[in-house]
């Protein structure tokens, strides 16, 4: 019985797979993904400066072999991670995506640039402004008082603070991406 059950979620595991290799090969015939396709890709086009970075540092983090483009491999593993990854994964990821220089730690200015562009993205009305919230995410989190976050700072004070969790959630919702795969994915059955 055990083994019916894993093939079973191995069988949907591989459907799966399968619908978002079409989607991928509909969307990008070449098997890459450039840059320009990427933010077609996902809906997002007409940024602004901030946000039109963000997106850019984005891809720069999905392109885990330094290509300049995506291909299904980075494709599938970046869909996977923010579908499906642990927590702590997750976290790790939006840490290397915020580390805009590489350094290492993520300062004050680079946290609020990515605030600044994940507001321009989702467009809502908030209570603080970008920089009285970075402010308040860096005295909550940053433990040492050294102005950066550490990848273990970063982590645990996002599992602490709800609101700036929910930010990093926010900030890369791919479930118009998901539900679109679905559509195209009954529509052909």
């Amino acid at each position: 019985m055990g083994g019916n059950s894993n093939s079973t979620l191995d069988d949907l595991q591989t459907v799966e797979i399968h619908h978002w290799y079409k989607k991928f090969m509909t969307e990008c015939p070449s098997g890459q993904l450039t840059e320009h396709e990427f933010k077609q890709f996902f809906g997002l086009r007409g940024l602004d400066r901030e946000a039109n970075k963000y997106i850019e540092q984005m891809f720069r983090t999905f392109d885990m072999n330094k290509d300049g483009y995506i291909d299904f491999m980075e494709y599938v593993a970046a869909l996977s991670l923010v579908l499906r990854g642990k927590m702590e994964q997750k976290l790790r990821w939006y840490f290397k995506l915020y580390d805009v220089d590489g350094n290492g730690c993520i300062d004050r200015q680079e946290l609020l640039n990515i605030i600044k562009a994940i507001r321009a993205i989702n467009g809502c009305n908030h209570e603080t402004t970008a920089q009285e919230f970075t402010n308040r995410v860096f005295d909550k989190i940053d433990l040492n008082g050294d102005g950066e976050l550490s990848l273990e700072e970063f982590v645990e004070g996002a599992k602490e603070d709800k609101e700036f969790m929910d930010v990093m959630m926010k900030s890369l919702d791919l479930t118009h991406i998901v539900t679109m795969i679905n559509t195209r994915r009954r529509s052909s059955v």
